[in-house]
């Protein structure tokens, strides 16, 4: 155990929360072949003597994924797409602390290549579909499930700040087909390929992302679209209460982790951390106004107070449910419990996920199979009583 008490799997760089929960979350993606503890901790041993080096974090990830791509070259097909799934996923890691600029782009541009080529590999259930919205499309993965009926239910997965469709698509979209539910994992406004290919920032009025993916789901003949559900993890879980608000066709909604209470009380916090001692903070000083387009932070903050969570959870009329994890340090447990009590539906759940059972950490990256798995039986009971 470290000495804060908490394992020291969770905390792989004692005293840098920022390259810990980082590298936890890249660790979360274990079960689903999208990465290897091997590689991660052969990762891990580099960077530990490297952690004053500003450019040591990109340099290592990016050093094993060119190794994984070389013997990808020489692999057969299947070996090929499961080593191009892996360095997609540390292209993806190692470039999450690199400031916006064409620098970053070049970087994602990398990593989708091989995390697209993976999963076309590896997962050839997985659609890759675009979404119209606002004149544009949204890039998505639809994520068909095995020998359902003419139609099924589908849960439209939105991602947290730094997370991204292809990670969704696996952890959830799995999860999810084994229940005989279809999976959209779409990458909306600010998130993904969506924000680093594209250039479209989030937005407060999320339900125009919700609705995009709604109506384009109507138009696919496999989709029941009298359930069709909302789900949103980590800041997603913001997106997922705005949506189910304003939104009144989705079936349900599932915050997996409530969103920050005073957003832009939290990023004045992130900000001031930032400046004083940036390891402690789990986000670069940068993301949230690149996320949300602002020039500075006193202009992300402005926007930021634009995020309203009360008002939305004042509206929400639909089953919902809400989870999160009882030591999570990015995001306080006493949120889940404010967010529960505002939301207007009296059909609502909470699950708060202890350190004995898994899935305490932020976002249940210590356990994402017991969270999700969680919130799939959520879904599948609340499709079932509601029905008709």
């Amino acid at each position: 155990m470290a000495s804060t008490g908490i394992p020291s799997w969770t905390d792989h760089f004692p005293g840098n929360f920022l390259w810990s929960n980082a590298m936890l979350v890249c660790k979360g993606m274990a079960p689903y072949g999208a990465v290897a503890l091997r590689d991660i901790d052969r990762i891990g041993a580099r960077l530990a003597a490297r952690q004053g080096e500003t450019a040591a974090w990109a340099e290592e990830w990016f050093a094993e994924a060119t190794s994984l791509e070389a013997a990808a070259a020489a692999a057969s097909a299947e070996t090929a797409g499961l080593l191009l799934l892996r360095a997609g996923m540390y292209r993806f890691t190692g470039e999450r602390f690199v400031p916006p600029g064409a620098e970053k782009r070049q970087m994602g541009e990398a990593a989708y290549r091989s995390l697209h080529a993976g999963l076309r590999a590896r997962h050839k259930e997985i659609e890759f579909v675009e979404v119209p919205y606002a004149g544009t499309t949204l890039p998505a993965l639809f994520m068909k499930a095995p020998g359902v009926p003419a139609s099924a239910p589908v849960v439209v997965v939105f991602d947290g700040m730094d997370n991204c469709k292809e990670m969704s698509v696996l952890f959830a979209g799995l999860e999810f087909a084994r229940r005989g539910m279809h999976t959209l994992a779409i990458d909306g406004p600010g998130q993904g390929e969506t924000l680093r290919m594209r250039g479209i920032s989030a937005r407060h009025d999320y339900e125009v992302a919700g609705a995009a993916a709604f109506d384009y789901l109507t138009t696919r003949k496999d989709v029941d679209a009298g359930r069709i559900v909302v789900m949103g993890y980590s800041f997603g879980g913001y997106y997922a209460v705005r949506v189910a608000a304003h939104e009144p066709r989705f079936a349900a909604g599932v915050a997996l982790t409530a969103p920050h209470w005073d957003l832009a009380g939290f990023q004045r916090g992130v900000r001031d951390k930032a400046r004083a001692a940036g390891q402690t903070i789990a986000q670069s000083n940068f993301q949230f106004r690149w996320v949300v387009g602002a020039a500075d932070d006193d202009a992300a903050i402005a926007i930021a107070e634009t995020f309203d969570v009360a008002g939305a959870a004042a509206r929400v009329a639909c089953p919902f449910l809400v989870t999160h994890g009882a030591e999570d340090r990015v995001i306080p447990v006493a949120n889940a419990d404010r967010l529960f009590s505002a939301l207007a539906t009296p059909n609502k759940t909470l699950k708060i996920f202890t350190a004995e059972e898994g899935g305490a950490q932020h976002a249940h990256v210590d356990d994402r199979q017991i969270g999700i798995s969680h919130a799939a039986d959520w879904i599948t009971e609340i499709l079932r009583t509601t029905a008709g």
